[in-house]
């Protein structure tokens, strides 16, 4: 694997793309291109920012987030494997599984047909090899793929997820849409699944939804700040929405006290009863494509 920036910028010198020590003492790679900015650590594989040319940032971070090699970053999208939120035997397991805790191997970068970038990425974690393509462009494009190692003769099941987090302006100036004909398990409290409500997700408490079986887009509008974000996906069969409002925002320590108010989790996720059952020579791909329209700055042309 490696780690020395030296090493990387002689590996890959690729315009619009720099090596460099962020937060932490952690590696990131920034991105710089006619159309858009972004950054990314290897640790966790994780994208801290994505910015179109013309517009606001488009994804969150908190201000309380750790930068450590033993935890995981808070915000940006970080990537939960093998399972999503604690571990369903061992509670003494890292929540969201190993990947947003490893240093992922950047296997290449290049250059788009259309001005863009992408990185490529890959690490190992039990009896899975993971692959990870980021292409910087006008959107951010995520695509995941799944392999079991060589050697592996069984079926092996696996959950995962590309947890998104998203800036607003307000929260409490947000709508969803593109889940209203969609069933839910709100897992706030005490476990429970609720009917579809035939209307676009708004926020008045601590949200914690996972809805299955559905493939479809979704749209956040948000008012605040005159912009629309759209999440589209390929591969997941489940779509995760989350903000933790006043009281678990206390509670977390990598999260500050007011930064609810600023964001929204919209995750790209196979988990749950949507969990992959991947068999040897087979690989699984899930991609989230996100995109940003800036209503404010469209009308101010």
């Amino acid at each position: 694997m490696v780690t020395d920036i030296r090493e990387l910028k002689d590996r890959f010198p690729v315009p619009g793309i720099q090596f460099e020590v962020g937060n932490g003492g952690l590696i990131k790679v920034t991105i710089a291109t006619p159309l858009s900015t972004g950054e990314l650590y290897l640790h966790g594989a994780h994208v801290t920012a994505f910015q179109p040319t013309g517009c606001s940032p488009v994804l969150w971070m908190s201000r309380e987030s750790h930068f450590d090699a033993d935890k995981p970053i808070r915000g940006g999208v970080p990537v939960c494997f093998p399972w999503f939120g604690p571990h369903p035997c061992d509670s003494n397991l890292p929540s969201h599984g190993y990947a947003r805790l490893k240093e992922w191997d950047l296997r290449g970068c290049g250059l788009l047909s259309d001005g863009g970038v992408c990185l490529e990425l890959q690490t190992h974690i039990g009896d899975f090899v993971l692959s990870y393509r980021v292409e910087f462009g006008t959107k951010l494009k995520l695509q995941m793929s799944v392999q079991l190692a060589d050697g592996t003769i069984e079926l092996q099941k696996f959950e995962k997820a590309l947890h998104t987090y998203l800036r607003v302006g307000s929260i409490h100036q947000v709508s969803i849409v593109g889940l209203e004909s969609c069933g839910y398990v709100d897992k706030v409290g005490t476990v429970t699944t609720k009917e579809a409500s035939q209307q676009a997700i708004r926020f008045t408490q601590e949200t914690d939804r996972v809805y299955s079986d559905q493939t479809t887009a979704c749209v956040v509008h948000d008012s605040a700040m005159e912009r629309k974000i759209s999440v589209v996906k390929r591969g997941s069969a489940s779509t995760v929405i989350w903000n933790p409002w006043i009281e678990k925002s206390r509670r977390m320590a990598d999260f500050g006290d007011d930064e609810w108010t600023e964001m929204v989790c919209v995750e790209t996720a196979n988990v749950g009863e949507n969990a992959i059952l991947l068999a040897p020579n087979q690989t699984h791909t899930m991609m989230a494509e996100i995109s940003c329209l800036d209503l404010g700055n469209l009308d101010a042309k």
